[in-house]
């Protein structure tokens, strides 16, 4: 067993201490114990961003969100038992507890099988003309664009990777000769990669109708000009264990009124709110979807994805949000183009030396 002392919340910790220990750690959760280290919960990864969903703050407390029916084993429980443990309830972790739930220890899954590698398919969209980036796009496409010392789309290809996501689909069009001759079949970075052409401009959804036959069960649709370091395996987790048929990353976004707002009623004046700040999701183009809905797209035809989303939340199809925490950077002008030069090396570097995911 490890040692659990990393992990350890108070039953009156504020969320900024769950967040401590989640984003620091490579487990990705806490244990909520009394003053005797009895297990008492687990608060996750998903469960800190499902808080912030519904308008939770960093201040908060953690009561309303520790998870009380939590899955344990008991010391002394085999290898095997664990293993099975782990599968029916799809988690990696398991608390290891006492007759009287004293928290021993625990067991990270890791350490006792070898995940296989993930069979969904990762499609991103490739195909720009990265028109607000000229002059550098007038002789190569934006994802062979090097931001550290690779393609911004190398690195999304390298990321995937290092969490078993090695099947790739690249839509493509503007200097499409440029990725096929830098990529090629994929062989040279570890994974598969075949391309779909699209001969007009279809839209993020569109162009799925041009692959629907090679779209099998979840699968993700990413934009191939970001940069993130999400942990996609919990991406992917968190779709699965939502049942969800969409699910859109999104990510904060605050937005000061330089002004003092005035609101009136009748002619009253009944408040003034000096400089508010108003903070809202935006769609971080970043997509897990199930093959179920891809009928709503129709054939050959431009269809963006929050467009898709619309049809798919019209026919009470079950669709969700999984909120960014980590880094995320849409390189759409020349500013983010130069910033994420600048951040590249602390935020990717780190992560390539040091990632939370074995190799499969």
């Amino acid at each position: 067993m490890k040692s659990f002392k990393k992990l350890i919340l108070g039953k009156n910790s504020t969320i900024k201490d769950a967040l401590r220990i989640i984003d620091n750690g490579k487990m990705r959760i806490a244990l909520v114990v009394k003053e005797d280290n009895k297990l008492i919960g687990t608060i996750s990864d998903g469960d800190l961003r499902r808080a912030f969903l519904t308008g939770a703050t960093i201040d908060d407390s953690i009561e309303k969100l520790i998870f009380k029916n939590f899955i344990y084993a008991a010391v002394g429980d085999s290898k095997e038992k664990l293993i099975q443990l782990a599968k029916h309830n799809n988690i990696y972790i398991i608390p290891i507890v006492d007759k009287n739930f004293i928290l021993l220890g625990i067991e990270e899954v890791n350490d006792l099988i070898t995940l296989k590698k993930y069979d969904n398919k990762v499609v991103l969209m490739a195909g720009g003309l990265g028109t607000r980036l000229k002059p550098l796009t007038d002789n190569m496409p934006k994802p062979l664009l090097k931001v550290g010392n690779k393609p911004i789309l190398e690195t999304i290809i390298e990321n995937f990777s290092k969490y078993g996501f090695k099947d790739f689909i690249l839509s493509v069009n503007y200097k499409s000769e440029m990725i096929k001759e830098y990529f090629g079949d994929g062989k040279r970075f570890g994974v598969s990669i075949e391309y779909i052409m699209e001969d007009k401009r279809m839209g993020t959804a569109g162009a799925l109708s041009l692959m629907k036959e090679k779209l099998t069960n979840n699968f993700f649709v990413m934009n191939g000009d970001l940069l993130t370091n999400i942990n996609y395996e919990h991406l992917l987790n968190y779709h699965i264990n939502e049942k969800a048929d969409a699910t859109m990353c999104v990510k904060e976004y605050d937005f000061q009124i330089p002004y003092g707002v005035v609101t009136i009623d009748n002619n009253n004046i009944t408040e003034i709110s000096e400089k508010p700040l108003h903070k809202f999701f935006v769609n971080a183009g970043i997509y897990i979807l199930n093959n179920s809905v891809l009928k709503y797209i129709p054939e050959k035809e431009f269809l963006d994805m929050p467009i898709l989303f619309d049809e798919i939340i019209k026919h009470k199809n079950k669709s969700i949000s999984f909120p960014i925490r980590e880094y995320w950077l849409d390189i759409g002008e020349i500013e983010e183009y130069k910033k994420a030069n600048i951040e590249y090396i602390d935020i990717f570097e780190e992560n390539i030396n040091d990632n939370d995911i074995k190799q499969r």
